[in-house]
């Protein structure tokens, strides 16, 4: 009897441990929700630099002009380049790699003073991007990899870019508070992009560690395909999971923008299950079908604009022999609540902290 009685002890003390545990992780879950939707007022950037260099030319090489991060930052690239009075050629990708080392290569014979990559992965060009650096071609990224930073083994004297992790880890944390920590998800990727596949493993890694949540299915597919596969995808996954198909956790909007007419012909009620959240890039679309209740429930956008602005910043420190600003972009979410929040009634995530006035200030212009 005294022996029956430990082990229900024991077992009884095992429960409430593994509850308390898992009501710590939810608890923190809503903590990190709560700081990442407030609004963004403050400019935590740079104060100082050098002052703008002058007639200059960037060409800027985008993975995919169809991703809307990559367009939203070639728009801001392109609104900074305006008022530094520098010329601006950008080349599209068009989501393969044998196109963006065309681009590449074209760009490099144009002898610009620097090339910007944007949201490609540089390690299929090791051999131009040296080509380049030895030309004196300074070289920045966007997304090129998944941490901000110089990454010397191209060349590239600054990344820049949200943290990857942190911005994956806020989009599975939603998932988590949203579902009081029962989520059942779907994670989407697509495997060419190693920045796709790390937040891919980050938001994974998040779901694991919720005690009552659980990964359904890690599904590779490219992301300049999706309009071709998500619509018949969809389908497939509603027909395959059931009511388990709760949440669908991607890494870029995009995947988004191809299922809610599946979803609608499957009788999946606006503002029901699954719950769409992605971790990036905060497209035009997403804003809409957020604010519409259409079958997205948040993103977490970068600031898109304000990127386009610190590549030109970093480009003009790198041109100077300056060192990088090392400004790295913190996570916010946008959900139906927030959707007005740092962007007033546009579709994009534009923090209202007068970004502009503190580049402007930096380089000496008005």
């Amino acid at each position: 009897m005294q022996r029956s009685l430990v082990l229900t002890s024991l077992v009884a003390g095992l429960f409430l441990g593994q509850a308390a545990h898992a009501d710590a992780f939810l608890d923190q879950a809503r903590a990190v929700v709560a700081k990442a939707t407030a609004p963004a007022k403050t400019w935590d950037g740079p104060t100082s630099g050098p002052t703008l260099r002058h007639g200059v030319s960037v060409i800027y090489i985008a993975s995919d002009m169809k991703n809307g991060g990559v367009l939203g930052v070639e728009q801001g690239l392109a609104e900074a380049a305006k008022v530094a009075g520098w010329k601006l050629d950008v080349l599209d990708g068009g989501g393969s790699v044998k196109d963006q080392l065309a681009a590449l290569n074209q760009a490099i014979a144009k002898k610009p003073a620097g090339i910007i990559i944007g949201g490609w992965n540089p390690n299929v060009a090791r051999i131009a991007l040296k080509k380049a650096a030895s030309q004196g071609i300074v070289l920045i990224g966007w997304h090129a990899v998944p941490k901000p930073g110089p990454v010397p083994e191209y060349g590239i004297s600054y990344n820049v870019t949200s943290d990857s992790n942190q911005v994956a880890r806020t989009a599975a944390m939603f998932a988590v508070a949203k579902s009081n920590g029962k989520a059942k998800v779907l994670i989407f990727t697509d495997s060419l992009y190693q920045i796709a596949m790390d937040k891919a493993n980050a938001m994974k890694a998040i779901i694991e560690k919720c005690r009552d949540c659980k990964v359904l299915e890690m599904i590779d597919t490219p992301l300049a395909d999706t309009s071709n596969r998500m619509p018949q995808m969809t389908f497939s996954l509603l027909q395959k999971y059931h009511d388990d198909y709760q949440y669908s956790l991607a890494i870029n909007d995009l995947y988004f923008d191809f299922m809610s007419a599946s979803l609608q012909t499957a009788g999946k009620a606006k503002g029901g299950t699954p719950y769409n959240i992605s971790a990036g890039d905060g497209s035009v679309t997403a804003y809409q079908r957020i604010r519409n209740g259409d079958h997205q429930l948040a993103t977490v956008p970068e600031p898109l604009h304000l990127h386009g602005w610190q590549l030109l910043d970093e480009m003009n420190r790198a041109l100077s022999k300056a060192a990088p600003s090392g400004y790295v972009t913190a996570p916010h979410l946008v959900t139906h609540d927030n959707v007005a929040f740092d962007g007033g009634s546009s579709n994009v995530y534009d923090p209202q902290n007068n970004y502009q006035g503190h580049y402007k200030a930096i380089w000496g212009v008005k």
